[in-house]
């Protein structure tokens, strides 16, 4: 398959899924919108190695995602840098766990705004260009937590319950529009987040990594293995394909049978 010509934004793309996302679509020929947090040398080089190493442009926004007019920003800097926004994939997402009634409510607030509202205002900043071009790829990163519930996750699960609502309406809106809006809902992804809190469940109960490890995938999952960031990277790739152009609105999982059972 190949990109070459297309331009994609992927927020949060600095680390983990994201930047294993943007990776797989420069490699296809595909310009690059780099979008996150971190050290801006270690993003520098991480722009200047994604260019170089397969010959596409690559650039890079800040946008804070939790606010709108920073998003349209991101959206109308890369139809400047590239002539067009062909692929947005919503990536970005923040986590916090605590029982409901310990939930404080500016966390429940960040959270839904940048798991679940970010998604509609880029969605909303970038369809008309797509549709304008009668061609386009929107890929929800969802979540299994988008599909089912686990205790003290309460903002997470509702904003994922919400990125797989709205995947289905803007798929039955885009309909004959050449446009596609599919979700991508993975299980455990060993990514710098999910290591964090293998190292902190470790350390609370006494036991080491590797047990912390295998009883984190084995209390949801019955295949006991991460998904890799580079399998949720295939299936963006998919949802950006032909053979995915009769699809809207779905969901794919890569859950290790987490929602099989």
């Amino acid at each position: 398959m190949s990109l070459k010509g297309k331009s994609a934004i992927v927020t949060g793309s600095t680390s983990g899924i994201g930047q294993a996302i943007a990776e797989a679509f420069a490699a296809q020929g595909c310009n690059v919108m780099l979008n996150g947090f971190g050290e801006p040398a270690a993003i520098a080089r991480q722009r200047e190695q994604m260019a170089k190493k397969n010959g596409v442009e690559v650039e890079y926004n800040g946008a804070d995602m939790s606010k709108p007019a920073e998003i349209a920003d991101l959206v109308a800097r890369t139809k400047a840098a590239f002539g067009g926004v062909d692929i947005l994939v919503n990536n970005a997402g923040i986590q916090f766990t605590a029982p409901v009634e310990q939930f404080p409510a500016e966390k429940w607030d960040a959270i839904i705004a940048v798991n679940l509202s970010a998604t509609f205002h880029a969605i909303h900043a970038a369809l008309p260009l797509m549709k304008a071009r009668k061609w386009g790829r929107i890929v929800n990163i969802a979540s299994t937590h988008g599909l089912v519930a686990s205790a003290n996750k309460a903002a997470y699960v509702a904003a994922k319950h919400g990125v797989v609502g709205l995947t289905k309406v803007v798929g039955i809106e885009c309909a004959d529009t050449g446009v596609t809006c599919n979700a991508i809902c993975p299980g455990w992804v060993l990514t710098p987040l999910v290591q964090a809190q293998i190292e902190a469940r470790a350390k609370a109960e006494n036991i080491t990594v590797e047990k912390a490890n295998h009883d984190l995938l084995a209390d949801k999952q019955p295949q006991v293995q991460f998904t890799r960031p580079d399998q949720i990277a295939g299936l963006a790739l998919f949802l950006a394909s032909d053979t995915a152009s009769n699809m809207q609105g779905a969901e794919l999982v890569s859950d290790g049978g987490w929602t099989a059972q």
